[in-house]
């Protein structure tokens, strides 16, 4: 109804005073209308109504519109091209946020289907083992008195079922896929490169000396700095740095784009939320820094990384 009331100035003040270039403000709010039927009608009737105006104006004032007359070209062309260059980007701008949605959900499907695939494994694993150790344990405590020569063989069986069972649990945990180090460093060098983003080093990965829980932590939090540095940060060149002594770890991840601001920290989404939730599993920190550019500074004490572990792992 509003840009219908443009559209209805606009040619007024058009004919009468020679003001095309008022048609350029309607054509900004047609281009942001969101359905493409009501886009394409408003747009096909404000290039024809802009046109006519312009038209009919000619006659009435020629010569004020001949003195204009590169200027009211140029608005015409602006009319035609402004609305369809604004709803194109916004339409491009939704794709991407519904792929983004689309690709957490699919990472949220991927994690739940592998906590299936482990809760499966292990009930297959230790269900049947555990079973029969607690039936030999009844067994066997029931035949001590009455027959401890079979009671002992109870026991002896109990003792080689917990063995398989152990050793089944422990090659079906280290058949489990975690993050590599390294292996994540390979990858966003591909992917810097592929944002053309310069691309810095400092450090030494073969000193990585940590348990693969901790090394997955931080394969994963490099991951998701990475991500933010391509996604919003417009800059052109990003450095990382890893460092590690007898007290702590440190990972670095400094770029020199547009930074961000505090408010935008306390109203990160899932990315910084996720980052911080796996730190504090295995005590460990981060901050962010704004000096030409964005400095994430990751820090996780090496003394304490696995009395810590355990400690959430028994709680678990």
């Amino acid at each position: 109804m509003w840009i219908s009331f443009e559209m209805v100035i606009n040619i007024i003040l058009t004919i009468l005073y020679g003001y095309v270039y008022l048609s350029i403000f309607t054509a900004f709010f047609i281009g942001n209308i969101r359905r493409p039927v009501g886009f394409y009608i408003m747009y096909g009737l404000h290039i024809g109504f802009t046109v006519i105006s312009t038209g009919i104006g000619f006659f009435v004032e020629l010569h004020l519109f001949l003195s204009q007359l590169p200027f009211v070209v140029l608005t015409i062309l602006a009319v035609v091209l402004l609305p369809l260059t604004i709803y194109s980007k916004n339409k491009r701008e939704n794709l991407e946020g519904q792929l983004e949605t689309a690709n957490e959900r699919i990472a949220e499907l991927i994690i739940f289907e592998e906590r299936q695939r482990i809760a499966r494994d292990l009930h297959d694993t230790l269900g049947q083992k555990l079973s029969m150790i607690g039936l030999k344990s009844d067994l066997a405590s029931r035949l001590i008195a009455r027959d401890p020569q079979q009671a002992l063989a109870e026991i002896r069986d109990i003792r080689q079922t917990a063995s398989i069972a152990l050793k089944e649990v422990r090659e079906l945990v280290s058949d489990m896929r975690t993050a590599k180090f390294e292996d994540e460093l390979m990858r966003i060098s591909q992917i810097l490169k592929a944002a053309e983003m310069e691309f810095v080093f400092d450090g030494d990965k073969d000193t990585l000396q940590v348990p693969p829980l901790v090394e997955n932590v931080l394969s994963m939090c490099l991951k998701e700095a990475v991500t933010n540095v391509v996604k919003h940060s417009g800059a052109t060149k990003c450095e990382i740095a890893f460092h590690q002594n007898f007290k702590e770890v440190y990972l670095v991840v400094r770029d020199n784009g547009q930074g961000i601001s505090k408010k935008q920290v306390l109203k990160s989404g899932n990315g910084l939320n996720g980052m911080r939730e796996r730190l504090e599993f295995i005590n460990g920190s981060f901050k962010i820094e704004n000096e030409e550019g964005t400095t994430l500074t990751v820090s996780i004490p090496v003394t304490i990384t696995h009395q810590k572990v355990k400690e959430n792992l028994k709680n678990i």
